[in-house]
């Protein structure tokens, strides 16, 4: 039994995280009067507008209340631009898309997911080779789509040249590319921190569609699918209908993004939570029974416990266990986390490396 405080707050998920005050403010802000419904109001305009002065360039832009949602919505409106039959998605087997969204490209859209292996969770061109030859003949499911994740589930980065070759090889082969950026903040925040470093990762490295996270980071439920194609924005409109995600209340999606765009109050609370992982990494690394590879990219830690701490410390502060073969459980910190939960935490983590093992004889 650990017997210090637990934290304040969990880390379990950047999503059990609360939502920013701002992005509170905007949303209550919002609900003066009456607005009109179904994405025609001034806070969407604005939202629409924030985005094609943050990527620097006309984008189309839908909002959507989940992750998941736009992920789907995003690959609708890309596979309906692919002329013959249905294509697949290619991916990592790390891949939200293929791992946590419980099927829902294959039964809302139909389209076959074609996840590839990789150490850590990132492709490459040649992976797009491997699969370019599934195109041949009848009996496979054409690819049309590469989607990759930035940061990825296992909380690498990709920099932009590297997604720029990817987009190239991807361009040759005749596939479309989607980025999954439910943490783009946290990308954003360790690759230079600025607009410019969105830009270099996305629309300037041949990107055609992404969607871009807000839940993880600060708000209440909102996302956007940003369009960079033109041509891919066609019934863009009628796939959202048709995916269950618009929403008739606009105003109350776009209000969220306004705040967290607001001043790039989007990448300092993603820079935040960045910092707090790499502090977390600091007070734990060196504890008997944590193993810890180097720093974080990003704002999530996967370390490797010795058996006798992990339901302890699950327990105690509740946490995903990752790789159970390893003991490997995962902790992520938010744009909310203190620097007392850290301190609060590590001394849990020693706590309960301290305990002697449950099968020890002493």
């Amino acid at each position: 039994m650990i017997e210090v405080p637990p934290p304040y707050r969990s880390f379990a998920s950047d999503n059990v995280a609360g939502a920013h005050p701002a992005v509170l403010e905007a949303v209550i802000a919002a609900n003066e009067g009456s607005a009109a419904a179904y994405g025609d109001d001034p806070y969407t305009a604005e939202c629409e507008a924030r985005f094609e002065a943050l990527f620097g360039r006309p984008v189309t832009v839908r909002l959507t209340f989940n992750g998941t949602g736009a992920n789907v919505m995003a690959f609708a409106a890309m596979l309906g631009a692919l002329r013959g039959p249905v294509h697949a998605v290619v991916c990592t087997e790390w891949s939200h898309a293929h791992m946590d969204e419980a099927g829902a490209p294959e039964r809302i859209l139909g389209a076959k997911l074609i996840d590839l292996p990789s150490a850590d969770a990132r492709l490459r061109p040649e992976d797009l080779d491997a699969v370019a030859s599934l195109r041949s003949g009848p009996h496979h499911a054409p690819p049309g789509i590469v989607t990759i994740t930035q940061p990825t589930e296992l909380g690498t980065l990709y920099v932009p040249d590297e997604i720029a070759a990817l987009c190239a090889r991807a361009h040759e082969l005749g596939l479309l590319v989607h980025l999954d950026g439910a943490r783009i903040a946290n990308a954003v925040a360790a690759l230079g921190g600025d607009a410019s470093a969105l830009r270099a990762q996305t629309s300037e490295a041949g990107v055609d569609v992404m969607s871009f996270g807000g839940t993880k980071n600060g708000a209440l439920g909102a996302e956007a699918v940003v369009v960079f194609t033109p041509e891919l924005a066609t019934g863009i409109d009628h796939v959202r209908k048709q995916v269950t995600q618009l929403a008739s209340k606009t105003r109350f999606l776009a209000a969220q993004f306004n705040a967290l765009l607001d001043d790039d109050r989007w990448i300092a609370l993603g820079g935040h939570a960045n910092r707090m992982a790499a502090r977390l990494h600091e007070l734990t690394h060196d504890i008997p029974g944590v193993r810890l590879d180097g720093p974080p990219q990003v704002n999530s830690l996967f370390p490797c416990l010795a058996p006798h701490m992990i339901e302890p410390l699950r327990e105690w502060s509740f946490h995903w266990e990752w790789d159970s073969s390893r003991g490997q459980v995962r902790w992520m910190t938010a744009w909310d986390t203190t620097d007392d939960d850290l301190e609060r935490f590590a001394a849990g983590v020693r706590a309960a490396a301290m305990a002697l093992p449950h099968d020890d004889p002493a």
